[in-house]
């Protein structure tokens, strides 16, 4: 388990030959190059086509068709699927702007649809032979106070409003001051009711046109997909070429202004860079990195600890280049937690078949079995641990075969040692995990600053550790077996019987001393303990989360619980089906349903829960804060 060694290397090339030294740096595909800010009309020609093609395939994917109809794919060259991809988004937006002018007309309705059809080139007709109409609503009790200087004509009255016209000999540009302020105006709508009703029904037929447009599109989608592909790695290239750096030479043509780039090589690959700078003509300079470098991390496990990469890589979390790498950890602490999550040998074994599956998959077809590798693993991992604890699916023992309840193991076996019992053990295998897990990371510190006084710190937070693990076992295991202040516990040492929590105390305080005085030392104890000073609330706070940090690896048992009670529930609902025929078929529906969703929920907890441990509680003991920026040299693969 290691991180690759990385130098930082500063190529420099001719300006004039800048695009086709790029062409065979990447196809050399060793340097992760630092980012660039490239600029000008070609990348931004490309984003565009780049987005635009994107929004086409994402507009495309909401339609779906029939399962027995069959898309037949298309091929487009490079400039057709730039114009198909704008004629989808161009659909698309019309299609939206239909959708609005339906609801606005539907509005428009919506607001007169009291006064029955209505005709806005009546009003005009009328106007012009000198009789203007306005339309008013206007509460029932309030109509009577009108003045009768007013011309008005009742249309109807509904919901205790009347609806009147106003009628005028001469053009109305003020309300009346007969009409009290109750009185409402209604705009006149923008087209008749008829007209409206028609730009209604001509909308909808286009928009069913254009879903029958748009869904033919989908031939398309592959092609206009690909070059989307394509376009990325034109953006990356391009983004290269016009952010590098260069400056102006002496000739008047440009020929000798030279042009530059910074990136980072791993150190077994710096022969290979060597022999290509070399068969290229370009100069450069390589070092070790600085601290504040943004150095990429490289990986570099054997075959079985890379079987943990499907899931960082879908976590996306990568170490970065000056912490630890963990992959070895991480995937041995994962199995243990995924196994005691699920905790079903039964569920392990359907894992396990899953696994093998997807394993002869990926040898038939020649590509990576890692994902397979890791499904098998965690499969195993279930079904051993489902065995210890004589757990198959949920069932009674009593109702198992006795050679299931024979190769289970005594501490954590309930038929063996009874529920209390086995559960109590399995909460204290749980804090053993803790202690082993967290101590590995202090080790490891310790291992790291071993050529400083700064290792006394990560040894006082190991003596931390441990002392708090003896009050976790008191609070939440048994108070009488793990006594704080008082019990018979005694640990015999030199000199006589001194009480076990009074070591474990006494591991706790001079721990919590070398913490407090080594952990911030860079060559200077007194400014280390003044630091340790100025975050006095932090260091205090800091033994608050190991207790917490201890206790959190309860969840893995607590987890457990939750997913055996579900399954016991559904074995104990489906039960009584399978002894009458009629329903025999929902049984096995049922059981199916049920433990199929207990599955997806211990998956869901895996992720929330078994990853949480090594992500979080696991690295924080490390100091990691996985920062880190996957090594991807630029290529054209």
């Amino acid at each position: 388990m290691a991180i690759v060694k990385m130098k930082k290397v500063s190529l420099v090339l001719m300006n004039s030959s800048r695009k086709e030294s790029l062409k065979k740096l990447r196809k050399a595909g060793l340097v992760h190059l630092e980012t660039l800010e490239g600029k000008g009309q070609t990348l931004q020609t490309y984003k565009e086509n780049f987005a635009s093609c994107e929004k086409a395939c994402s507009i495309l994917d909401e339609f779906k068709l029939p399962k027995k109809q069959v898309v037949k794919n298309t091929s487009l060259k490079d400039e057709e699927a730039v114009k198909k991809a704008e004629e989808i988004i161009r659909l698309q937006d019309k299609k939206k702007s239909l959708f609005e002018l339906i609801n606005q007309d539907i509005q428009e309705k919506e607001r007169v649809k009291f006064w029955g059809k209505i005709k806005p080139e009546d009003f005009v007709n009328l106007a012009e032979k000198g009789i203007y109409l306005y339309m008013y609503e206007i509460p029932e009790d309030k109509y009577k106070t009108i003045g009768e200087d007013v011309n008005t004509i009742v249309v109807n009255k509904t919901n205790k409003i009347v609806r009147f016209l106003l009628q005028s000999e001469e053009e109305v540009t003020a309300k009346p001051a007969g009409l009290p302020p109750e009185a409402y105006l209604v705009p006149m709508i923008k087209a008749s009711t008829d007209e409206i009703d028609e730009e209604i029904r001509q909308a909808k037929q286009e928009i069913l046109r254009i879903d029958r447009n748009l869904t033919d599109s989908k031939k398309y989608r592959s092609a206009i997909k690909k070059f989307q592909t394509a376009l990325a790695k034109d953006i990356e290239f391009e983004n290269v070429y016009s952010g590098m750096e260069h400056e102006e030479g002496s000739s008047e043509n440009g020929s000798s202004e030279l042009a530059w780039i910074t990136g980072y090589v791993p150190v077994d690959l710096m022969k290979q860079l060597d022999s290509v700078c070399k068969e290229n003509q370009w100069a450069y300079i390589a070092s070790d990195p600085e601290i504040d470098d943004p150095v990429p991390t490289k990986l570099k496990n054997n075959k079985f600890v890379s079987l943990i990469y499907p899931l960082t890589d879908f976590l996306d979390v990568t170490p970065g280049y000056n912490e630890f790498d963990i992959s070895g950890w991480f995937l041995l602490f994962f199995c243990i937690f995924f196994g005691m999550i699920f905790g079903d040998a039964g569920y392990g074994a359907i894992i396990t078949l899953f696994g093998l599956i997807l394993l002869f998959k990926s040898l038939a077809s020649k590509k990576s079995g890692s994902l397979a590798g890791l499904v098998l693993l965690l499969g195993i991992s279930t079904m051993v641990y489902g065995t210890l604890t004589c757990s198959w699916f949920g069932i009674e023992a009593d109702k198992l075969p006795k050679w299931m309840v024979d190769i289970s193991l005594a501490p954590i076996s309930k038929p063996k040692v009874g529920e209390d019992v086995a559960n109590t053990n399995q909460k204290i295998f749980c804090f053993v995990l803790a202690l082993i897990q967290l101590s590995i990371a202090h080790i490891k510190c310790a291992i790291k600053d071993r050529k400083s006084l700064k290792c006394l710190g990560d040894i006082g937070a190991l003596m931390e550790l441990w002392g708090m693990f003896y009050v976790v076992m008191s609070l939440v295991v048994d108070s009488e077996k793990f006594p704080l202040l008082t019990g018979d516990k005694a640990f015999y040492w030199v000199g006589g019987v001194v009480p076990l929590q009074y070591i474990a105390l006494g591991v706790l305080a001079f721990g919590f001393v070398l913490n407090f005085v080594f952990s911030n030392y860079e060559g200077h104890i007194g400014k280390s303990i003044l630091e340790s000073c100025k975050n006095i609330i932090s260091v205090l706070l800091g033994v608050v989360n190991v207790f917490s940090d201890i206790v959190s690896y309860i969840r893995l048992w607590a987890v457990a619980l939750a997913g055996a009670a579900i399954s016991s529930t559904v074995n104990g609902m489906a039960g009584p089906m399978f002894g009458k025929a009629m329903i025999f078929v929902f049984g096995v529906l049922l059981v199916v349903f049920g433990h199929g969703l207990n599955n997806i929920l211990n998956l869901l907890s895996v992720i929330v829960h078994g990853v949480r441990l090594n992500t979080l509680e696991f690295s924080q003991h490390l100091g990691m804060a996985w920062s880190g920026t996957k090594y991807k040299p630029f290529s054209e693969d």
